[in-house]
């Protein structure tokens, strides 16, 4: 039987529109960005840019990052005539990147919890060089329980990714299915 990666599956997903791609920002993200300052974020698994877009409407500077490089074409399609960096890479690699940062805002709106625990390990390093002090990382995330038996990952061991340069400030249990928004603050 023929086994197909899951980075080939997501890349070929954005032939098409994928489910998760709504269009539409994340509602947290639209009200976490209201009233504050424009300052710099970067989305971690950033897909077609929809929150991108958001932020840069909102005269945020912005980077976006994900794997599939046909996702990151449209990215770059959608936030033409916004000054944007845009990177088809590897996520568990962040601490290895030539990035504008440091960043203000990290988002990631379902990239963290299907990662390995090694990768997520490299992820976390990652931030922690990129995220500068006092600035917040949202993170989306499944959580144990989803009826199709992908793996969540748990309150507490989110928390304990984060724990040594992260403080939780806020956490919101998600709609519908299992999951969970986190709002970090960086030490």
């Amino acid at each position: 039987m023929l086994k197909i990666s899951r980075s080939i599956v997501f890349n070929l997903s954005y032939l098409f529109n994928p489910r998760w791609d709504t269009g539409i920002p994340a509602p947290e993200l639209v009200r976490f960005i209201q009233g504050k300052a424009p300052g710099k974020a970067i989305d971690i698994g950033c897909g077609t840019g929809t929150n991108l877009l958001h932020l840069a409407q909102h005269q945020w500077t912005i980077t976006g990052i994900d794997y599939a490089p046909l996702a990151i074409r449209k990215a770059r399609h959608k936030l033409k005539g916004y000054p944007v960096t845009l990177l088809a890479a590897d996520v568990a690699r962040l601490r290895f990147l030539d990035l504008p940062g440091p960043y203000d805002l990290a988002l990631d709106m379902g990239c963290f919890h299907s990662l390995s625990d090694q990768d997520r390990k490299a992820y976390v390093q990652g931030l922690e060089k990129w995220i500068q002090q006092n600035g917040v990382y949202m993170v989306y995330a499944f959580q144990p329980g989803l009826p199709d038996n992908r793996t969540g990952i748990s309150k507490s061991e989110m928390v304990g990714y984060f724990a040594e340069k992260f403080v939780l400030r806020n956490y919101e249990q998600g709609q519908g299915r299992p999951s969970a928004w986190y709002y970090f603050e960086r030490k």
